[in-house]
């Protein structure tokens, strides 16, 4: 296994602890943006532009795949949103739990459905008692 240089692996380790602070916030309900993290999340542009509209999705709200679609100028990409969103490697700090379904419903999440519901609700959104 390669390692990281000393100076890379301090700055590494900076960014990780940052990250974790940032979640236990939001966990602990004192944060609803992570807006002051520096994200390095490796994709295609079309992926990171999908992960760029979720970033913009305010704490508490929800977007469908279309909505992100027209987002990224691309109003036909619902399908490949959704791939996309599949393919975050950072769910909760680009928070793809709040993508539901054109009609509300919960659609896929990476943790599960269950996992999803919770942390809808745990931003103050109304979930159908059924996914």
């Amino acid at each position: 296994m390669r390692r990281l240089p000393p100076q890379r692996s301090t700055k590494a380790r900076a960014h990780l602890d940052k990250a974790a602070a940032a979640l236990d916030r939001y966990f602990a309900g004192k944060l609803t943006d992570f807006g002051g993290l520096t994200l390095a999340a490796e994709g295609t542009a079309f992926q990171k532009s999908v992960w760029a509209a979720l970033a913009r999705i305010p704490f508490g709200e929800t977007r469908s795949y279309a909505d992100i679609a027209r987002a990224i100028g691309n109003p036909k990409a619902m399908r490949a949103v959704g791939l996309a969103n599949g393919k975050n490697p950072l769910p909760i700090v680009v928070p793809c739990h709040r993508v539901i379904g054109a009609d509300g419903s919960l659609t896929g999440f990476g943790g599960g459905l269950p996992a999803k519901k919770w942390l809808l609700e745990f931003e103050g959104i109304e979930t159908p008692s059924f996914f």
